[in-house]
């Protein structure tokens, strides 16, 4: 009996910390280790040494990732110390067959922007390929999002990690004014 007890005591209290780490009950200064793979098959984690930026957006809201990035100051473009993620929610509304259609849409999608940012690149001489650095996570089921606290259905997001990380800054939308670069400044 003691022992039935006990196992039930314990499969509440796992309920229970797995209901508040969906809820979105998410602090600025707690520590998130999250793992997730982008579409070019890279693990990326939120505590890997790098400060990652993490845009959630839909398919309706893509154009929020770029107001996003264009919020990140130039300084740290190319910068080997941080990282600018999308993660795109399909909101489970693509059929399984699709998806690898969909990665390599946004692979392609990818290496034109890699383009784009080869003369910026070349400016900072800096010598690597731009394309090592973009990302995108296609989140099909939602599984990735959750990760995040966030809903199925939920919209744009932003989130700021450092190397540890520590959660740095989070905003549901894009993030007012200046509140992404006054985050970003202290984490180098």
């Amino acid at each position: 009996m003691r022992n039935r007890c006990l196992q039930i005591l314990l499969v509440v209290l796992f309920a229970l910390g797995a209901y508040h780490a969906v809820a979105g009950e998410w602090e600025v200064g707690g520590k998130y280790a999250l793992s997730f793979q982008d579409v070019d098959g890279k693990e990326l984690s939120t505590n890997d040494g790098y400060v990652t930026i993490i845009t959630v957006v839909t398919r309706a809201q893509e154009d929020n990732a770029r107001a996003v990035a264009d919020l990140v100051p130039d300084r740290y473009v190319g910068d080997e110390k941080y990282r600018y993620v999308t993660l795109v929610n399909f909101q489970g509304k693509l059929a399984g067959p699709f998806e690898g259609l969909t990665r390599a849409i946004i692979r392609n999608r990818l290496n034109a922007e890699a383009e784009g940012l080869k003369p910026q690149y070349l400016a900072k001489k800096i010598e690597r390929d731009p394309r090592s650095d973009l990302h995108v996570i296609a989140d099909f089921d939602g599984s990735a999002s959750r990760r995040l606290g966030l809903s199925e259905s939920a919209g744009t997001a932003v989130f700021v990690f450092d190397g540890a990380g520590k959660l740095l800054g989070r905003w549901k939308g894009v993030p007012p004014g200046d509140a992404l670069p006054k985050v970003l400044a202290p984490a180098r």
